[in-house]
C-alpha cells in the first residue's frame, strides 16, 4: 500500500486531504513539524510527500534541502500559496518533483499524487549496489566482485531491502514486516538469525547492529 506523509500545519487541510486519501486506499501520516517529518522520513516507509513550504518550526524548503542531502529520492510535492511565486520556483530548484497551490481540489491533488506514483514505479532500478555488493533483482543474483554469492530466497529480500535503504537503521520490526510479513511473531529472533546468516556469506563487516535501534548496511 502506498504511504503518504502530509507536511502540514493548518489542521483543515490536513483532515480534509487524510480523509480523501484514505478513502482512495492510500496509507497516510501526519504531521506539522518539519524535525518530525525528517525523522519519519528517515525511517524509508514512506513513499511520497505533501510538503507545506511554511511550516512553523522550520521551513519546508529547509525539509526538502536537508532531506535530498540524505539522498533521498522519495517524490515530493510542494504545497504552496497561490500568490507566492517566489516559493513555488524556491521549491522546485530545490528538489520538490511537483506543486500545487493552494487552495486545491482533492481530484486535482489525487491526480498529481498518482502522477509522481507511476513516475517512481517507473524509476525502479533492477540493479542495486553498494561497497562492491551487487544485487540483480532481475536474474535474483548476488555478487562481490566477481564472487557469486550463494543467498537463499529470504537472505536475498532481507539484503535487498537492507541495500534499498543503506546508512539508514532498520528496526526488526520493519523487517520483519517486510520481508517475512505482518504474521510474524514481532518477539522472533529471526532476524537476528538471517543476519547471521549474511554476515557469514557477505562478511560480519558489512552489516552493523545499532543497540536497541536495528541494523544498519555499512
Amino acid at each position: 500500500m502506498t504511504h503518504v506523509l502530509i507536511v502540514e500545519d493548518e489542521e483543515r487541510i490536513v483532515s480534509f486531504v487524510h480523509r480523501g486519501l484514505t478513502a482512495a486506499g492510500y496509507l497516510v501520516s501526519s504531521t506539522s513539524s518539519g524535525h518530525e517529518a525528517l525523522e519519519i522520513l528517515r525511517s524509508g516507509d514512506i513513499d511520497l510527500v505533501l510538503l507545506d513550504i511554511g511550516l512553523p518550526d522550520i521551513s519546508g524548503l529547509e525539509v526538502l534541502a536537508r532531506l535530498r542531502a540524505d539522498g533521498s529520492t522519495v517524490p515530493v510535492i510542494a504545497l504552496t500559496a497561490r500568490d507566492s511565486a517566489r516559493d513555488l520556483v524556491a521549491g522546485l530548484d530545490g528538489g520538490a518533483d511537483d506543486y500545487i497551490p493552494k487552495p486545491f481540489t482533492f481530484d486535482e491533488l489525487l491526480a498529481r499524487i498518482r502522477a509522481r506514483i507511476r513516475d517512481r514505479e517507473r524509476a525502479v532500478p533492477t540493479r542495486l549496489e553498494h561497497d562492491g555488493l551487487v544485487l540483480d533483482l532481475l536474474e535474483r543474483k548476488a555478487t562481490i566482485g566477481d564472487r557469486d554469492i550463494e543467498l537463499s530466497a529470504r537472505e536475498f529480500a532481507l539484503i535487498e531491502e537492507l541495500l534499498r535503504h543503506a546508512g539508514q537503521v532498520l528496526s526488526r520490526e520493519q523487517l520483519l514486516s517486510r520481508v517475512w510479513g505482518y504474521d510474524f511473531d514481532p518477539g522472533s529472533n529471526v532476524v537476528d538469525v538471517y543476519v547471521r546468516y549474511l554476515r557469514t556469506k557477505l562478511g560480519p563487516e558489512r552489516i552493523e547492529t545499532v543497540r536497541g535501534a536495528g541494523y544498519r548496511l555499512v
